[in-house]
């Protein structure tokens, strides 16, 4: 007897053959799970992605890294309507997008607002290099002196005799120009340390780049897993529905009770309840993705992967250990604060040098708006800034210099202690959620697959038993979702240990 998924009643067709026709019912079984089967095939992991912005190309985004720091000086030009900073988030496209790990990972860099910030402070920081390495502004000075009482300024009245004054007035008016100079060293060791200061400021947009990393991919996984828990529990009620046919099948040629049927209903009703839940948890780690990438909320997007093929081996303990040592991006930053902090201790201490100021002056003893009336003659002058007060700013200055530079070496051991105690842990979390997802995929889940298929085959040849199927087939849909949440635990884990050793997960 064959029986179909559809709403045709399997008890009709059964009061057609005569009873002892329910031994065929394994040739429905077998059919059945061969649908099953085919229903439960692999997602697809490589995909194409169609965002709204055609002009944006994923393959290469901008790369937030040290590398192009030597580039940051194109980047400062003056704004203009052609290079003004767009915004950093997408309107709404009209289809929906299918994107991987790989293509959301690239997104984030591109697109989520906290990193975009992070870029326009690095740039700023950047921008302040050469105008600290810039020279000191010169200062140009008028002067005209000898002026009377009562003959304000005197402008155009040099050397003019008068009644009052038989000698002329403004007799001794200047031009000067004066240039400040910082002691040699001075200037390239401040721009040196600004730029010493932008270039760990990038560093930890890095490290926040790979923490938002970390959460889109527990989000992304998670959504994983939710789907592949979608398709568990379809397949559940298939399997419910099989139940329930040969509960009917049963019934109908009184071997069985009509309890059996209902309550194989009362499982299936409670299987599609579950879906429920299921998917509302996926629309919200959906729109979280969203949000994280930089995009609207209610973009309609589908996540593609194969949640076993990503599951890949990872480097040894100690080797993540070295490359977080040699390669995390908070490392690079504490590293660069303590080598500022280093070069600050350095210009602390060149305080103690003078400075230099040269004034060229022109003088002619003539007003400064009348013509000239007599002899020109020029003066230069050196000036010395130096430390006053016995040198109590420059003292002070030294010791907030010098313990800052404490601070920071400390700084950098307790970063690196965190980091390794991070990878550390993170590595354990890692084999304990291995060795869990291989017990349940290798024996918990075969065993049940095969318990159920033996009650099924029992009471598809009118033996006895529904509670004990009914029970089987309750226990594989829960290992079975134990695995799919098992399987992403592990992908999360593994994401974790990768970003938490400075590695992107893929």
């Amino acid at each position: 007897m064959s029986c179909s998924h559809s709403k045709t009643s399997c008890l009709v067709q059964a009061k057609a053959y005569s009873f002892p026709r329910i031994a065929d019912l394994p040739l429905f079984v077998t059919a059945l799970f061969f649908s099953s089967t085919i229903f439960a095939q692999a997602i697809p992991s490589t995909v194409t992605v169609q965002t709204g912005d055609p002009k944006i190309v994923l393959s290469a985004p901008p790369t937030v890294s040290p590398a192009n720091s030597g580039n940051a000086a194109s980047l400062f030009t003056p704004i203009t309507s052609s290079n003004t900073p767009q915004i950093y988030t997408k309107g709404m496209p009209s289809g929906a997008t299918d994107m991987d790990l790989r293509q959301l990972w690239m997104e984030l860099k591109l697109n989520n607002p906290q990193l975009s910030s992070l870029r326009e402070s690095y740039l700023s920081a950047k921008a302040t290099v050469p105008q600290i390495n810039a020279p000191a502004n010169p200062q140009v000075g008028l002067v005209w002196s000898g002026m009377p009482a009562n003959s304000p300024f005197a402008l155009g009245a040099a050397n003019t005799p008068t009644a009052a004054n038989p000698g002329g007035i403004s007799s001794n008016n200047a031009i000067s120009v004066a240039q400040p100079f910082q002691f040699p060293g001075k200037r390239s060791l401040a721009s040196e340390i600004a730029n010493t200061n932008a270039e760990a400021l990038l560093a930890q947009s890095e490290s926040i780049y790979l923490q938002l990393g970390a959460q889109l991919s527990t989000l992304y996984y998670g959504a994983l897993a939710a789907q592949k828990q979608l398709q568990v529990l379809k397949e559940s009620v298939v399997r419910l529905e099989m139940i329930k046919n040969v509960a009917k099948a049963r019934y109908s040629n009184n071997a069985a009770a009509y309890i059996e049927y209902l309550n194989a209903q009362v499982s299936q009703s409670a299987a599609q309840a579950d879906q429920f839940n299921v998917e509302r948890q996926l629309q919200v780690a959906l729109k979280s993705i969203n949000t994280l990438v930089g995009r609207h909320s209610r973009e309609q997007l589908v996540l593609r992967g194969d949640v076993r093929r990503a599951i890949n081996s990872v480097p040894t303990l100690i080797e993540l250990e070295d490359y977080a040592e040699t390669s995390h991006p908070s490392l690079k930053s504490s590293a660069l604060q303590l080598e500022s902090a280093r070069k600050g201790v350095t210009l602390a201490k060149k305080a103690y040098l003078p400075d230099f100021q040269v004034i060229g002056s022109s003088y002619t003893p003539r007003g400064p708006f009348s013509a000239n009336n007599g002899a020109m003659f020029y003066q230069f002058e050196l000036d010395l800034v130096i430390p006053l007060y016995f040198f109590t700013k420059e003292r002070y200055g030294v010791e907030q210099a010098q313990r800052t530079q404490a601070a920071a070496e400390a700084g950098n051991i307790s970063n690196r202690q965190q980091i390794s105690l991070a990878v550390n842990s993170a590595y354990a979390n890692y084999e304990q959620v291995k060795n869990q997802t291989q017990f349940l995929k290798e024996r918990q889940v075969p065993q049940a697959d095969a318990a159920y298929k033996v009650g099924l085959t029992q009471y598809s040849n009118n033996g006895q038993g529904f509670n004990d199927l009914l029970t089987a087939q309750t226990q594989l849909r829960v290992l079975e979702v134990q695995l799919a949440l098992a399987e992403s635990n592990l992908l999360q884990a593994q994401a974790v240990l990768l970003v938490t050793s400075g590695k992107e997960p893929f």
